[in-house]
């Protein structure tokens, strides 16, 4: 779940409790305009990890969190600052990212990658090596990424596999963010999944396996109430798994504990 101060943020939490939610991760919101005015990620990833503490403080919930610099910052941050700098304090990000990893403050870089939609091919070629980049950063520290890209198919698991190869980061360490059900070895190339949770998708990935995790990429936007998916959306698919019989108890726990305790290096017990 992305969350904001100026959108439903505890509420959104509470929904997400109500309906038998235990864990989530909070994942950094994008704020790009904080990133020109302090020429740093740092204020960004600070405000993430604050509000974490002020959710752990006040509801009964675990929450774990993730930051990095946002693709699509890259746009905006050419335009104020130019190519080359723009570069440069991203990959600075990327620094400051895997370092608070390190200190075991998040649990992965994210999210990061390239824009989600049609851009030109020299801003695709600098979001790859600024993504790269950030993938040895979290080789170093033996942390996961969670990666934000255009639409995932079986192809660019695979192109995504190999960068990560490249600089030493296992497959089962690159989290593959609104990913649709490409849950066979064969389709996802050893990639973690974490596949966004409609009916369809977690319905599609239940006949595959158990080898995926969960998500709502809920964005907490007062002018998009709900989107993309609703805060109660992953524990109530849950139930209905288990209710209808389409997911045993132990393989639920397979998606929800084991996955993402192996994926994570975090023990949800």
């Amino acid at each position: 779940m992305h969350l904001r101060r100026d959108g439903r943020y505890l509420e959104a939490v509470k929904e997400f409790i109500n309906a038998g939610g235990t864990h989530f991760v909070l994942c950094q919101y994008p704020m790009v305009q904080k990133v020109i005015e302090h020429k740093s990620y740092a204020p960004v990833y600070n405000e993430t990890l604050l509000m974490a503490d002020e959710i752990r403080n006040t509801l009964d919930v675990t929450v774990y969190t993730t930051v990095g610099p946002y693709p699509v910052d890259y746009l905006r941050l050419s335009e104020v600052f130019g190519r080359t700098q723009a570069m440069e304090l991203m990959k600075q990000g990327m620094d400051i990212a895997a370092k608070l990893c390190e200190e075991q403050k998040c649990i992965a870089i994210g999210e990061i990658g390239r824009p989600h939609f049609p851009v030109d091919p020299l801003i695709i070629k600098d979001s790859n090596e600024i993504l790269k980049y950030g993938m040895q950063k979290a080789s170093e520290v033996n942390a996961p990424v969670v990666l934000h890209t255009e639409t995932t198919t079986s192809k660019q698991c695979n192109e995504l596999v190999q960068m990560g190869k490249t600089v030493g980061l296992p497959a089962e360490k690159i989290v593959k963010h609104y990913s649709p059900p490409l849950i066979y070895l064969t389709e996802n190339h050893g990639l973690i999944p974490s596949v966004l949770a409609s009916k369809k998708n977690i319905m599609e990935s239940a006949v595959k396996g158990t080898r995926f995790m969960m998500e709502t990429d809920y964005i907490d936007d007062p002018r998009r109430p709900g989107a993309v998916l609703s805060p109660k959306t992953v524990p109530k698919r849950t139930f209905e798994l288990l209710q209808n019989n389409c997911l045993t108890e132990e393989q639920l726990f397979i998606i929800h504990q084991d996955i993402p305790e192996k994926t994570y290096g975090i023990s949800m017990g």
